[in-house]
């Protein structure tokens, strides 16, 4: 399997392509800001089609670039029901100050095709078998997306799971409790697997069940409250 990503504009949001291999079929996975000239460098090296984009959440800094990806290609967008609004008015899932900061002017809108995320649900896109976890509590549509690699398997954990630290939950939409339980239900997936989140270097999971300060057996009493 392949797959390529690269740090996308201010927020240095992780978006990656995936495909079973160069010259083939790929998905795009969080097309943040500025992201769409990374993607078609992306595409044209590894020689890729994309055929469809997936969110892991609707916050803008994963979804700022969707429409034009998606329009551009003529490929739907996935995103779980309960993150569909942001789409189209991002500034839901932001403080008031950071709405204020981000939005002078913006218009955001659905792209043309958008198609909705079930929790368990496998898809069948580009020759990959992507399955779909609801891991609600960053928002409550933020899902992650596991497929099959090598003898392990690959986890595009969006902002539920970092290398050290989980997503802030102090945003409209999010709660502590709720990631909380989300965390021990991807805490069950193996020790190998890798783990590629939305901000920062990859990890595993046996890694961050060791040494992650969020994922003791005496969880802290808040989660962390910074960046997006």
């Amino acid at each position: 399997m392949l797959v390529a990503g690269f740090p996308a504009g201010s927020f240095q949001t992780n978006c990656y392509v995936v495909a079973p291999a160069a010259g083939e079929e790929c998905v795009v996975v969080d097309p943040g800001q500025d992201a769409v000239e990374g993607i078609d460098d992306l595409l044209r090296e590894h020689r890729l089609k994309p055929v469809a984009v997936l969110l892991t959440h609707g916050h803008i800094d994963h979804m700022w670039s969707v429409v034009p990806v998606c329009g551009a290609r003529d490929v739907p967008a996935w995103i779980h029901a309960d993150d569909r609004d942001l789409l189209s008015d991002p500034g839901k899932g932001l403080s008031l100050q950071a709405r204020q900061m981000l939005f002078g002017g913006l218009e955001f809108s659905e792209p043309d095709d958008v198609r909705e995320l079930t929790d368990g649900a496998t898809l069948k896109l580009a020759g990959l078998d992507i399955t779909v976890d609801h891991t609600p509590g960053h928002t409550r549509g933020s899902v992650t997306f596991r497929t099959p690699y090598e003898d392990s398997q690959v986890l595009f954990a969006g902002d539920l799971l970092f290398a050290g630290s989980i997503g802030r939950t102090d945003l409209p939409g999010g709660d502590y409790a709720t990631m909380l339980r989300s965390l021990a239900k991807t805490l069950r997936l193996p020790d190998e697997t890798t783990v590629l989140p939305g901000h920062g270097p990859q990890t595993t999971i046996g890694h961050e069940r060791a040494t992650n300060p969020y994922l003791r057996e005496v969880a802290p009493h808040e989660g962390p409250s910074r960046g997006l």
